[in-house]
Formats: structure tokens, sequence, C-alpha cells
């Protein structure tokens, strides 16, 4: 038996990784360029994770632990006077932000 994995299935995990890897890419690139409402924008990124999921079933802890502030700390940015709303797929927060 070999534990050497297989080139294919190497090959397909990298492919769906750049594709995940683009996908992100453009939904950042959307938030931070486009004239977008904070609601439009929360879309942006519930699509983006939906995507990521298609990509990765079953990673929606990895999603929101890796990717989930990286899209926070854009929309906090951007629209800063909204800045208490919670994105919906988000974990619970560890402690009070003012």
């Amino acid at each position: 038996m070999s534990s050497e994995p297989d080139p294919r299935d190497v090959a397909e995990e990298q492919r769906r990784a750049d594709r995940l890897h683009r996908t992100v890419d453009v939904a950042c690139a959307l938030l931070r360029q486009s004239r977008l409402t904070r609601a439009e924008a929360e879309s942006v990124v519930a699509q983006a994770r939906t995507q990521a999921l298609a990509l990765f079933p079953g990673k929606e802890d990895v999603f929101d632990l890796v990717l989930t502030p990286r899209f926070r700390r854009i929309l906090d940015e951007r629209w800063p006077k909204e800045r208490g709303r919670i994105l919906p797929f988000a974990p619970k927060s560890r402690g009070a932000r003012s």
C-alpha cells in the first residue's frame, strides 16, 4: 500500500483552492470598490460563503474562522456607522465591542 496521495486528487484539491482564492479576491474587490449598501455588501459575502462551501462542503467553521474576519474588517472599514451589525453566519462574539 502506498501512502502517497493520488496526483489527480491533489490536482483537484489545488483547482478548488485556486477557485476559492479567486472567489474571495473578487468578493473583496467588489466590497472595496463598488458602491453598495451594507446589506448588499453582506449579500456579496454570503454568496462568497455559499460558493466556498460548494467547493469545500462541511467547512463552515474554517470559513468562519479564516475568512469571516477578513470580510468583517472590509465591511467595518467601508461602513463604520453600521459597525454593530453582525454578518448572518458569524460565530458568537467572544467579547463586547464598542
